[in-house]
């Protein structure tokens, strides 16, 4: 990584530090990017008005300012090719922008007035929550079944805990949200305690100390700070069902893991994760076995991470930093008459990573495509200082040396000893969204044969595999499911 880190430590506990902490990456690019952390989010919405965080972020990047309406921010912007975007997860609030050298000055005073000076105006306050709350509603319940199951995983997995609701809230909090929440949250939570300052490009010293002064305003604050309780112990297999009117039957499969960046099994259990089931890949273990020898489906992937909007990108987004993570494999879009067989070969799949581990040859072509790939994760100055941020907040260093070394000397076993203690087939939560889930919950319980038929002539090793695969036991009870129509969901 290029460029250097001013900060209280690289530690995350000291981050708990009052001042400021900035991410400085100079240069001679005529583009000057910002990335701006604050590191609070969805985990500190108070109870009862889940989508606070997301709400307070949309009215200082999509609200006015005190001097400008968000429709002259608009105006001024359009002719620098210029726009501010934001990001909201559980721990991290996000502000990113680029900007070109020529209009650096202009564009700053906006962009510091829209994080320091915000206008919270009514009207504005209006218009967002229903963007909001149709972003629910529409965008997530109605169109995307890939981004609904994964995040109803997550609310079933982290139910009762400050992770266990969607970022963006739920309609009922959104509705009851006032401009007095917002300001009293803005208040508490964007302090210098709290502040994470990227700023990389062809920017010069006098401008950043005049961006220190600037941000020096902000009230001093302490970092924010949010009981995380383990998530529940699931024993069992639980089956959340979301009914439907959909054409296709999609799963999101997962349980809680203690391994995040800095802990010693995160390497080994990325590369498992990637071999398994890496996103938007041919390459993966699922991907091939499902979709390539089967033709099942479009995509079968896992995760280690959190990684949302996975439908619109091939690479995660970074600062969406957490404490706790969550195993997941991910399998859609199956047609229904598949959608048994589809599921038990997940679980035969998982099964079979768990007992026999990763091959050798495959652990040496996984090694050697993440040594590269990270490459990619970094390949902007943007997410190059997210990952700047993301490596200071958990205590590593910077991500593409963190993990190229630590794929250096990493071992098949350490792999394979890190899936015997992390991965599992019980234990877990499976949420479905589908048509007809009172008819697929009772084949689930039957236990009943789910044969393949395939409309073209496949291995003989295929054919023999699905034998095993069309009986493969899964452990379901009946007091583990449960039938949510889609309407009910994020309300």
């Amino acid at each position: 990584m290029t460029g250097r880190i001013l900060a209280a430590g690289l530690m995350m506990t000291a981050m708990a530090a009052a001042a400021p902490r900035f991410v400085e990456m100079p240069g001679d690019s005529p583009l000057v990017t910002f990335r701006v952390v604050f590191l609070t989010g969805a985990a500190s919405d108070p109870a009862g008005k889940p989508g606070l965080a997301s709400l307070t972020a949309a009215m200082l990047a999509e609200g006015g300012t005190r001097k400008l309406t968000y429709e002259e921010i608009l105006e001024r912007m359009f002719p620098m090719a210029t726009s501010v975007h934001y990001q909201v997860d559980k721990e991290m609030t996000t502000f990113s922008a680029v900007t070109h050298v020529d209009n650096l000055d202009e564009f700053y005073r906006i962009f510091r007035d829209m994080l320091l000076d915000p206008g919270w105006r009514e009207t504005d306050l209006r218009r967002l929550r229903d963007q909001q709350i149709n972003f629910l509603r529409v965008s997530l319940r109605g169109a995307n079944d890939e981004e609904l199951g994964k995040e109803v995983l997550y609310q079933a997995i982290y139910q009762d805990h400050p992770y266990g609701h969607h970022n963006a809230g739920t309609v009922s909090g959104l509705k009851r949200i006032t401009l007095d929440d917002l300001k009293a949250f803005y208040g508490n939570n964007y302090t210098q305690a709290n502040l994470v300052f990227g700023i990389a490009g062809g920017y010069s010293p006098e401008f950043l100390a005049r961006v220190k002064k600037d941000f020096a305003k902000l009230p001093e604050g302490k970092r924010s700070e949010v009981k995380r309780p383990a998530p529940k112990k699931i024993e069992g297999i639980h089956v959340r069902m979301i009914e439907k009117n959909t054409r296709s039957v999609a799963y999101s499969i997962g349980f809680p893991i203690e391994v995040t960046r800095g802990h010693p099994d995160y390497i080994p259990l990325l590369v498992a994760s990637t071999y398994f089931g890496h996103h938007r890949s041919s390459g993966g273990r699922l991907f091939q076995r499902m979709r390539q020898l089967r033709g099942l489906n479009y995509g079968d992937y896992s995760y280690i991470e959190y990684f949302p909007r996975g439908m619109f990108q091939f690479e995660p987004d970074p600062n969406l930093a957490r404490p706790q993570q969550i195993f997941q494999i991910w399998i859609r879009p199956v047609e229904p008459p598949t959608a048994h067989f589809a599921l038990r070969l997940a679980m035969y799949e998982l099964d079979k990573l768990v007992r026999e581990g990763i091959p050798e040859e495959d652990f040496e072509r996984t090694r050697s495509f993440l040594s590269k790939y990270v490459n990619i994760l970094t390949k902007t100055k943007d997410a190059e200082l997210g990952y700047a941020i993301d490596s200071l907040w958990y205590g590593i260093p910077d991500y593409n040396s963190y993990l190229k070394q630590g794929l250096a000397k990493l071992t098949r076993e350490d792999v394979n000893r890190a899936i015997r203690k992390h991965l599992r087939t019980d234990d877990l939560w499976i949420v479905v969204v589908a048509k007809g889930c009172k008819e697929l919950k009772r084949k689930f319980l039957s236990g009943e044969p789910s044969p393949m038929k395939y409309n073209s002539p496949k291995p003989k090793e295929i054919l023999e595999e699905d034998k095993i695969v069309e009986r493969w036991k899964i452990p379901f009870r009946e007091d583990g499911f449960e039938i949510i129509p889609v309407e009910k969901v994020f309300e």
